[in-house]
């Protein structure tokens, strides 16, 4: 099959599942619980991506002093905790790993 062919098949399916939220905004009435069930997706997902990254190194968990990303993550989370500022924390979280990894 033609991988173009899939492309625009998997980007029409993306566009329509999300349009399709955009178009009942508003016009559907979503409970309360489910509202806020909704807000601890962000953070799950993004834990999902982030720790493995941070923990895990050559497929085995990594906990030592020359993990790198590690620290820098610990950085990033300390930058996050006291600036309340997803720019500053991004912005620590990667001075820090540049940082770490020149030492």
């Amino acid at each position: 099959m033609n991988i173009w062919l899939i492309m625009f098949i998997g980007g029409l399916t993306t566009f329509g599942m999300r349009f399709s939220l955009i178009f009942l905004f508003g016009r559907l009435e979503v409970p309360e619980t489910m509202r806020k069930a909704l807000h601890y997706v962000p953070p799950a997902v993004l834990s999902a991506i982030i720790f493995p990254e941070l923990l895990y190194r050559a497929n085995s968990l990594d906990l030592s002093f020359d993990n790198v990303r590690l620290f820098a993550g610990i950085i990033a989370i300390l930058a996050a905790w006291f600036t309340k500022n997803t720019l500053l924390t991004i912005l620590a979280g990667m001075i820090a790993l540049l940082i770490l990894q020149l030492i």
